[in-house]
């Protein structure tokens, strides 16, 4: 069974390469196996992407696919194509600096393999805000005040950077239309009212070393529509 390992990709941070290839190795131990597609997309990255990096990639990964976007679109339009590229049973997205522990990792995978699930959704513990900047865990918290009053819907912590879904759930992601911050929520809104595909909200763990960026205020407005675009969609 073949499992696709996505990361959409923007400007990482140096080291990036090097990160990348220690923490695939350990994920394939994880779960017990080699046979794991990896899809790297780069969004428009502009710094730290050289051709010795790549290379170094390619060594280390046997089946590595990697998707150059000219603009940056966004990490929704970015992994949409990491996804159409991946010929995976199994589909896992995470973010490039790797920020979940390995175990969280196996554990979707896990969910999936086992078929406890369609989509395993990665839902964040207490000791994650304590991660974040303070504006940052303002909005998280506020959206998922939101999500359960006015979507009704029984996982509301959907901004996690990690989930898995199974091949037959493709369909639904790849039909999600948000480009940036709010692409997380529309696909599992999605895949909690279409039938047929059981979700399963799974316990992640951040790893102790991960800060994570401030948000760019700019995206407020933007995200703002896309949620009010998800709660006049309802029922369609």
């Amino acid at each position: 069974m073949l499992t696709s390992l996505i990361l959409p990709c923007y400007n990482p941070q140096p080291g990036w390469d090097a990160t990348i290839c220690r923490e695939y190795a350990a994920f394939c131990k994880a779960i017990g196996t080699t046979a794991t597609e990896l899809v790297i997309v780069f969004d428009g990255s502009s710094n730290n992407v050289t051709e010795v990096q790549l290379q170094a990639i390619s060594s280390a990964v046997p089946d590595v696919i990697f998707v150059f976007n000219d603009v940056n679109k966004g990490k929704g339009h970015a992994t949409r194509a990491g996804v159409s590229k991946a010929s995976g049973d199994i589909i896992i997205y995470t973010d490039v600096d790797f920020p979940y522990t390995t175990e969280s990792m196996a554990q979707i995978y896990a969910k999936l393999a086992t078929h406890e699930c369609d989509l395993a959704v990665g839902v964040k513990d207490d000791a994650y805000y304590s991660h974040v900047p303070t504006v940052r865990r303002i909005i998280s918290r506020g959206l998922r005040l939101f999500t359960g009053a006015l979507l009704s819907m029984p996982v509301t912590d959907t901004q996690c950077g990690l989930k898995g879904f199974r091949r037959s759930v493709a369909d639904t992601f790849l039909s999600t239309t948000i480009d940036r911050y709010l692409f997380d929520l529309e696909f599992v809104y999605k895949a909690f009212h279409r039938s047929g595909i059981k979700v399963l909200a799974v316990p992640v763990t951040l790893k102790d070393n991960i800060v994570f960026r401030s948000m760019n205020y700019q995206i407020l407005l933007p995200e703002m529509l896309n949620f009010l675009k998800i709660f006049f969609n309802r029922g369609r």
